[in-house]
């Protein structure tokens, strides 16, 4: 049986204390990214003590019930190659790579 309980982004914005309605989430992101590959979630410059504190001591914890989500949102935080080089890379159309990048910001939407 799952015990787990399901958080999404606007859970894990109004428990960090922050605005979480999908416009809020949404300006928060587009403010707040790229963060570097190197740069580990919790040691971006924007967060308060407690809020570090939380994103350290959930992501490390076994049960995890936040992890998935500040996951997401670690994802939805880092540096994303330009939609020309992931089809250069790729060796995708860039017609079909912009489809995939307008994909990527509707989700950015929620």
């Amino acid at each position: 049986m799952d015990t787990t309980t399901h958080h999404d982004l606007p859970d894990l914005f109004a428990q960090l204390g922050l605005p979480n309605s999908a416009d809020d989430i949404q300006v928060f992101v587009l403010e707040n990214r790229p963060l570097p590959q190197t740069l580990n979630l919790s040691e971006a410059p924007f967060w308060s003590a407690s809020q570090v504190a939380f994103i350290r001591e959930q992501w490390h914890q076994d049960d995890g019930d936040w992890v998935h989500v500040i996951d997401e949102l670690n994802a939805l935080l880092r540096e994303h190659p330009v939609t020309e080089q992931l089809a250069k890379k790729e060796g995708v159309g860039v017609a079909e790579s912009a489809t995939a990048a307008n994909a990527a910001s509707a989700k950015l939407r929620l």
